[in-house]
């Protein structure tokens, strides 16, 4: 019995994000439920995101740069996202024919309808 690919996980890498809505169109013409790294991807019809909060990671930038004013050596600060964004499409859901379970969906940072 040959299997095919059952779901996609596009892993971040910024290279890929300007094809963003090439790779979205490509999972949705095979009907393949998909998962990013970026949110830019459920945005464009993306089943779902899962990644660092960008306004939270700018906030730590500007932390960071106070501390380094200030005369911390930057070697010894950890450079790591404190937030996390789940985003959901549940148009592209609809579309795949999947239910998204009511607790996943509590647990959405944003709901795309």
């Amino acid at each position: 019995m040959q299997r095919g690919i059952g779901a996609l996980l596009v892993a971040q890498e910024p290279s890929y994000n300007r094809w963003h809505e090439h790779i979205v169109a490509l999972a949705a013409r095979h009907k393949m439920p998909s998962m990013y790294a970026s949110r830019i991807y459920a945005v464009a019809g993306g089943l779902m995101t899962y990644d660092a909060s960008v306004p939270d990671s700018m906030r730590q930038v500007g932390v960071y740069v106070g501390r380094i004013l200030k005369g911390e050596k930057p070697a010894d600060m950890p450079v790591q996202p404190t937030k996390f964004e789940l985003v959901i499409n549940l148009k592209t859901a609809k579309a795949l024919g999947l239910e998204v379970p009511p607790s996943l969906l509590a647990r959405a940072d944003e709901v795309i309808e």
